[in-house]
Parts: C-alpha cells; structure tokens; sequence
C-alpha cells in the first residue's frame, strides 16, 4: 500500500466528536486529516437539541460550522471512506475507498454507530422524524401527542414511562410480546398507559406524517409519533485491524465509544480525546528530545575521549 500522506493524527468521522478532536488538535498546531463519510447518525433529525448555545440548529448545519472552525486552524477535511486500518513501520496506516493510504502517530476512531430497526413496514422512513427513540432528544416535539411505544427492546416498559413525561396519552403495542407482570403493571397502571396486545402489521402514514398503527386484521390505533428500542450497531473494522480498543496510539470517540451519548456528550468527549492526544504526542516529543540530547553529548564526549587519546600518543 503506497502511503501518500502522514500527519500527526488522522481522524476517521466528521461528526461532533471527530470534529472537536480536530477542533482540539489543530489549536494544538498538530497536522490533522479528517476522513468523513459524510453518514452522520442524526441526519434523518431535522433538528438537534440539549447543545447550549446551538439548540434547534441543523446536524447538517453544526457540521458546516464546524469544519469552517477546524479548517482555520489548519485541519484537513476529506470526503471518502476509511476501509481498513492497520500498525505498519511508518505507524498507524488509514487505506481509503479510492485506494489512497495515510499514515499517522495517532489515530482517533469517531465513526459512529448504525441504529438497526424493528422490522415493521414504514418505521425505518420515519425514523428521526416521528419514529423516535431518545426522549430528551424529541420529547417536546411530541409534548401532548397521542403516543405509541412498540415493544422492541426489553426496556419497552421504561420507556413508555419515561415518554408519559411528556403525553398523557401514551399506550404500548405490546406486538406479540407478553404483557407486563407484577409491579411493571401495577406502575403502567397508575400512569395511565394501556396496551395493545395484537401484533403490529405497518405503519400508517398520510401526508408525510404518522397517523397510527395498523395492526394484524386490520385495526387501527391513531397514533402521532411511535417510540422504539434501537440496536445500535459499531463498525469495528478499523479497530479491528490496529489491535482492538486497548491499542496504543488509538482512541475511540463518540457514539462508537458511547452509542447512547447526545450530541454534546459525543462532542465533549473528542474535546478530551484531543487533549489526551496531544499530552501524549507532547511526552513523546520530550522523550525523543531528551534521547537525542543524550546520544549527542555520548558522541560529543567520545570525540574528546579519541582527541585525548590522540594527544597523549
């Protein structure tokens, strides 16, 4: 694999946390790749929310923001795909989609998560929209509407509680799962929340908006916004191939380290990793400094020696 380029750190995904690493590294005047896919996990969200200072903006808007900052301190933005990441004598080596490679000393892995779906006909459209997962990120878009969480995940019941913060309309479909027992009843119960025990057919959607949940034999509970349990799914691929989580020289960020974290966690913790990287680049630094300083003065003292030896023959 022919190496093109090499730069201090490489960073793979252009999302907040990747970003803010890069952010972090190039004020550090640290040379900086960032290789971006350009598949950020939020872009079906029209809006992102709980980021002081940025709430209601755009993914796709705090992404252009954000690579206008990185590229003032120098950062290198490149749309492409990291397909394999290896440790190789010239360090840690990135190969990308179009057959290019980069070399780096680190490597920051911010490359997200892939939120797999119920299979339920029409939910992965409207997915971001008004099939939702995270209440914090769109309890209030959906504040007094008639609520409907589909039992995906073993925390169904938790869920539904958590969203009744927000509707006091909320029901479970249940879609073959049996019925809550014990004291997750008796807790559904005291807050108003009902279930739906027949299996769930599609999704019915009019007017580019959820309208209800069709279940199997025809029947139609309206419905605003359903609630589901996503499986987030991390490519480890590139991690992978350069030794696992604990391999030196190489942080995971992120979704891909906290598949749960919003948007500011994701950015806040590239901040850290930035930081963390550029100490440890820093030691590295004064280690090789201090090498080097000591060879010299061996040298500088052996060239005395062999004069000395000189002068006394």
């Amino acid at each position: 694999m022919d190496i093109s380029e090499s730069y201090d750190v490489v960073v793979v995904g252009g999302g907040a946390a990747g970003l803010n690493a890069a952010l972090v590294l190039g004020r550090s005047r640290r040379s900086v790749l960032v290789i971006d896919a350009g598949e950020p996990r939020n872009a079906r969200a029209g809006h992102m929310h709980n980021y002081l200072g940025r709430e209601g903006t755009p993914p796709a808007e705090l992404l252009r923001i954000g690579r206008a900052e990185v590229a003032r301190y120098g950062v290198l933005v490149r749309s492409g795909r990291a397909v394999s990441a290896a440790r190789t004598e010239a360090g840690l080596v990135v190969g990308l989609e179009d057959g290019t490679a980069v070399a780096a000393r680190r490597l920051v892995l911010a490359t997200g998560v892939v939120d797999v779906l119920p299979e339920v006909p029409g939910l992965a459209e409207r997915f971001g929209r008004d099939v939702l997962h995270c209440p914090y990120c769109h309890g209030w878009e959906v504040a007094g509407q008639p609520l409907g969480v589909l039992a995906s995940g073993p925390d169904f019941v938790e869920r539904a509680l958590l969203f009744r913060q927000w509707s006091d309309d909320v029901v479970i479909f249940l879609d073959g799962q049996p019925a809550p027992p014990g004291e997750d009843a008796e807790r559904l119960d005291a807050r108003g929340i009902g279930v739906v025990t027949g299996r769930v057919a599609r999704v019915v959607v009019d007017a580019d908006a959820i309208t209800g949940v069709e279940l199997v034999g025809g029947e139609v509970v309206a419905r605003s916004a359903l609630v589901v349990t996503t499986q987030p799914v991390a490519d480890t691929t590139l991690l992978d191939g350069v030794g696992g989580p604990e391999a030196p020289g190489v942080v995971v960020v992120g979704n891909a380290a906290a598949p749960h974290a919003g948007v500011i966690a994701a950015a806040a913790d590239g901040m850290m990793a930035g930081t963390r990287l550029n100490h440890d680049l820093i030691m590295e630094e004064t280690a090789s400094a201090v090498a080097d300083r000591r060879r010299a003065r061996q040298r500088a003292n052996d060239d005395r020696t062999t004069e000395q030896r000189e002068d006394v023959a």
